[in-house]
């Protein structure tokens, strides 16, 4: 199992807007047969224009699968609209329970 976390700077005023697409690849996820298990977003209390989506998958090649999709794709180049810079993920293997 490993965690991703995507470390997102929106667009001012373009919030709403992602929040609607994370609420809609989030139930694509779930209903698909992804590979991921979870996922939770987050608001920085500092900027409120930073979000973090962290994920969980049941393994690196379920991820690596998911973004070689055409659905991830055409998710990435829809947030070139509402995202400012380029994206930072981080992929995570838990060391301990």
């Amino acid at each position: 199992m490993i965690n991703v976390g995507f470390n997102y700077l929106v667009s001012e005023g373009k919030e709403e807007q992602f929040l609607l697409k994370f609420r809609e690849v989030l139930q694509l996820l779930k209903t698909s047969n992804s590979g991921m298990l979870d996922a939770k977003l987050y608001r920085s209390v500092d900027n409120p224009r930073e979000f973090l989506i962290f994920t969980e998958w049941e393994s690196l090649d379920a991820f690596r699968k998911f973004t070689s999709s055409r659905e991830y794709k055409e998710t990435v180049e829809y947030g070139k609209s509402v995202i400012e810079g380029r994206p930072r993920h981080i992929v995570l293997q838990r060391v301990e329970d």
